[in-house]
């Protein structure tokens, strides 16, 4: 079987192309290739590998299409920005999706306090306006990059002791899915410029999109939270996967 083949045998039998994709994967994933930079022109890699510029021009067409390298006519090859990734249908915790990643996650806690509901928040909150509601406002990071601008509302009545964590060291959806179960879950998405509040906290400039997902939880039959999360559109992508029968 060829699993019993030696290393240098298995190799020999493999296309030309995928070879030079195993090494820009490799080096890739080593950081000997980073995020943004540049790969080796196809002529210094089809001399490498002692290959036609055109079996280098198919790997490198076939990475491409992966969207792992990006190719600018006249330029190079580089390899592509990694988007931070998180699934639209589910309520995951974000600080798990970093980590899946081997990433670094981290919380810049802006606000956390309790505070009179506006006519805005009483409407997408079910309480009255003026009502006392806890309010949150903090960004999390990967590897200390911003990643999702977090601006939360609270119904005290179901967590009461909300105002009394340290969101620096959890995040506000860990908390909530301990104290108030998710039981229903609302999603509103769409494409928005940020506010100018919104980019010095997410660290980008006025002209760059983002993502908006507006989201509302219940536990219960009762309206928890909502939430506006704000994600650069540069380093973050929603995804849906849904099965059929």
């Amino acid at each position: 079987m060829e699993e019993s083949l030696p290393l240098a045998d298995r190799e020999a039998r493999q296309p030309r192309y995928q070879r030079i994709k195993d090494y820009i994967l490799d080096g890739i994933a080593k950081h000997t290739f980073q995020p943004g930079c540049k790969i080796p022109p196809e002529i210094e890699l089809a001399e490498h590998f002692g290959v036609s510029r055109m079996t280098v021009n198919k790997a490198i067409r076939d990475l491409a299409e992966a969207g792992i390298l990006l190719r600018f006519a006249g330029d190079g090859t580089y390899v592509a920005e990694r988007k931070a990734e998180a699934p639209l249908l589910d309520v995951n915790n974000i600080a798990q999706e970093i980590a899946s990643r081997s990433h670094t996650h981290s919380i810049t806690l802006y606000t956390l306090r309790a505070e009179p509901a506006t006519e805005d928040v009483a409407l997408q909150l079910g309480v009255h306006v003026g009502a006392t509601i806890y309010h949150s406002l903090l960004v999390h990071r990967e590897d200390g990059v911003p990643v999702q601008l977090e601006d939360r509302f609270v119904n005290p009545a179901w967590v009461p002791d909300y105002l009394g964590q340290d969101f620096t060291q959890l995040t506000p959806n860990h908390y909530l899915m301990q104290h108030a179960p998710l039981t229903d879950i609302e999603h509103t998405v769409e494409a928005v410029m940020p506010l100018r509040e919104e980019q010095a906290m997410l660290e980008i400039p006025a002209t760059e999109p983002c993502l908006l997902v507006f989201r509302r939880t219940w536990s219960h039959r009762n309206l928890v939270s909502f939430a506006r999360l704000v994600h650069p559109g540069t380093r973050y992508k929603l995804r849906s996967q849904t099965q059929l029968d």
